[in-house]
């Protein structure tokens, strides 16, 4: 692997000395490094067991806990590679985002097991797991068929499973028990399983009621126990369990990211998975803690209003199921113990309301930076950057890095293409995207692997299509964001050539700005720089007020209005959660700051008389962010003192409406043309009107 260490120290700013075997004989160049105070970064992967293991042996140096070692992966992501002699500018990229100081810690979510084990299905092979983990879980068997043991040496359980909620020390069984058999009076004598002339009672000691003809030979045969009752009637029973293992073929929760705690074996199952999920149900006893990984701000939430959903695209690409309408409260509801950290729901957020907080974005935001900056200074051009996940991901990158090493036919991983590994691949979205390119990257890359769930993958292409329809409508030439799918090892030749893939048209002087924690306002600083530093060619250059088309899942747009059907009756102003739709005080006007806007669809869903759309687009002309009408009407002045106290078309569709109801005629017709005072003089001064005092 060529490594040029005075080009590197270049571009960090610091002397580097080049060490090939420290792991062996070079190991007390290390250690009398690790007895420095200063932050260590140690360019190898391979060996960080031995390299913290070398560290907590020598004297002199810090625990680990309070300076732990960093170690970057130089060789697979470049090294290894048919353009491993113009990967310096790379190197000193990741070597300058190693040394950055850690995030600050974020909220954690707790969990308590006491082990309290529930397994679900056919109870011969229940029996046999409940035995692998009897000395260390107190378990309770639900049986669903089969033969158990004649030795009673687990709680059982019978049943139809209605219903399974919860998480790890949490979860809550619901079970309606409607069988003739009580399994708690059962004492398993078989003398029912003999008496049975159908054969509908089985050594799981429950009535097949479809195979029953009715006979009752099994009552009799049960009356010192007296646990077989026909005329029992169903009920329903609610037991709580700490961990969850279902046997059965059909699992009690269907979302792609099941609750931590529940594990699900169908039989015919890998005998591999089966031990791993024993091996994990021992350990899962005590105390766990997790990271919160979403933070969320519900006066921003464009959720919902007056009872009426608009945004609801959290909701929707949630493959843990965490996300829920709570429309009584006007916002969502997440439950941090299900939210498996995937940020999807960050990603589609139009108004970032919901923010990523493991890591934060402006902390990922730092680390692109970095990585750009860094790469430009020692010579890199067209830098594409890379996002793969932390385990399969990077487990790819480093399948082919490994691949070129040993094939002269597979590339490896470009000089170009710099890999980040990110806790979620879905984590990161427009806001982090745009930053990127405006602060040099040609493109931005995504790897996925089948550990994402397809919802992820169709949120992530959506949320993509936008950012490229936005750059190509700007000007820039070439295709700046992709999505690239490789389940594993097989796909790595698919993988190498699409890395190889011609770079895009980027900006021609690099932004300096961060990352902010509002995403609109990141998302606003990207845009104004790469509108600045378009193409000399862009269609916006020539025309001052061009409008870009985006897709529907753009977080820019308009509103239109028919004005014919619109009474301005302002119902929608009021549910607008940006501020896009605003009234005069003066004057009968509906006004909209496009800027403002999210596309939420509140406006649509409210609108009495159905006369607004919304138009996902991005309009450059400069009133953009200034306040503009786009309806007004003439106002109804009042009949008795002229005063204007609505529009003409609202009072005269309010009069159209009523002139045929019974309690408006006459007089109280006419009072529905004057103002509110007016209204209140000739009720009080009319002769003919009926008072209080009359009766």
């Amino acid at each position: 692997m060529p490594l040029d260490s005075v080009a590197l120290g270049r571009a960090l700013d610091e002397p580097l000395t080049l060490h090939r075997t420290l792991c062996r004989r070079e190991a007390p160049a290390f250690q009398q490094a690790a007895r420095r105070p200063d932050d260590l970064v140690v360019a190898c992967t391979q060996e960080s067991r031995l390299f913290n293991e070398l560290a907590e042996q020598t004297e002199g140096v810090l625990p680990l806990a309070e300076r732990p070692i960093r170690f970057v992966n130089l060789r697979e992501t470049g090294g290894w590679s048919r353009e491993a002699k113009a990967a310096t500018p790379k190197m000193a990229a990741l070597l300058a985002m190693a040394r950055l100081p850690e995030p600050d810690p974020v909220p954690t979510v707790s969990y308590q097991s006491q082990g309290r084990l529930l397994v679900m299905g056919d109870l011969e092979a229940a029996e046999r797991i409940a035995q692998l983990v009897a000395d260390t879980l107190d378990v309770t068997l639900l049986a669903t068929g089969g033969a158990g043991m004649q030795q009673r040496r687990f709680p059982v359980l019978a049943g139809s499973v209605k219903h399974l909620t919860g998480w790890l020390g949490a979860f809550t069984l619901r079970r309606d028990t409607s069988n003739p058999i009580d399994l708690d009076l059962c004492t398993r004598c078989n003398a029912c399983v003999a008496a049975c002339p159908e054969g509908a009672i089985g050594l799981d000691y429950q009535v097949d009621l479809a195979r029953c003809q009715g006979h009752r030979s099994c009552v009799p045969k049960c009356e010192v126990a007296g646990a077989i009752r026909f005329d029992r009637t169903p009920t329903e029973h609610t037991d709580t369990f700490d961990l969850v293992l279902d046997l059965r073929a059909n699992p009690a929760f269907t979302q792609h990211a099941p609750p931590q705690g529940y594990w699900h074996i169908p039989p015919g199952a890998d005998p591999a998975a089966l031990m791993a999920a024993v091996v994990a149900l021992r350990d899962a006893v005590g105390e766990f803690e997790k990271p919160k990984f979403f933070q969320y701000k519900a006066s921003v939430c464009a959720h919902g209003r007056n009872a009426r959903v608009g945004c609801d695209a959290c909701v929707q690409v949630c493959s843990a199921s965490a996300i829920e309408s709570d429309l009584a409260r006007q916002q969502i509801r997440v439950n941090p113990h299900l939210c498996v950290g995937c940020g999807a729901c960050t990603t589609v957020c139009p108004t970032g309301a919901l923010t990523y907080a493991y890591p934060r974005a402006p902390d990922q935001g730092q680390k692109i930076k970095t990585l750009l900056s860094t790469y430009a200074k020692a010579g890199g051009r067209q830098a594409a950057l890379l996002l793969h996940s932390q385990e399969a991901g990077q487990a790819l990158i480093g399948d082919l890095g490994r691949a070129a090493a040993l094939d002269p036919s597979v590339r490896g991983v470009p000089a170009r293409v710099i890999p980040l590994a990110v806790h979620h691949t879905a984590s990161l979205g427009l806001d982090v995207w745009l930053t990127a390119l405006a602060q040099g990257a040609s493109q931005v890359w995504v790897l996925m692997t089948d550990a994402e769930a397809p919802e992820y993958r169709e949120a992530v292409q959506a949320q993509m299509d936008v950012a490229q329809a936005l750059m190509t409508g700007l000007g820039y030439s070439g295709q700046h964001l992709r999505l690239l799918q490789a389940r594993d090892a097989r796909d790595l030749a698919e993988l190498d050539a699409a890395l190889a893939a011609p770079a895009a048209q980027g900006v021609a002087q690099a932004a300096s700005f961060a990352v902010q924690a509002d995403k609109r306002a990141t998302l606003n600083l990207a845009l104004d720089h790469l509108v600045q530093h378009a193409p000399a060619g862009a269609p916006h250059r020539q025309q001052a007020s061009h409008a870009i088309a985006l897709p529907a899942a753009s977080p820019w747009g308009t509103v239109a209005v028919d004005a014919n059907a619109c009474t301005l009756c302002l119902s929608c102003v009021s549910a607008c959660p940006a501020s896009a739709l605003q009234d005069n005080p003066d004057r009968p006007q509906l006004r909209f700051i496009e800027k403002n806007c999210v596309q939420c669809g509140l406006c649509v869903t409210t609108c009495p008389e159905k006369a607004l759309s919304v138009q996902p687009r991005l309009w450059l002309d400069e009133q953009r962010g200034r306040a503009r009408v786009i309806n007004e009407a003439q106002p109804y002045q009042c009949v008795r003192c002229s005063k204007p106290f609505g529009t003409a078309k609202g009072i005269e569709a309010m009069l159209g409406r009523l002139t045929g109801h019974a309690m408006f005629q006459g007089d109280a017709l006419e009072r529905l043309k004057m103002c509110g005072d007016c209204r209140v003089v000739d009720i009080y001064s009319a002769p003919n009107e009926t008072r209080i005092t009359d009766l």
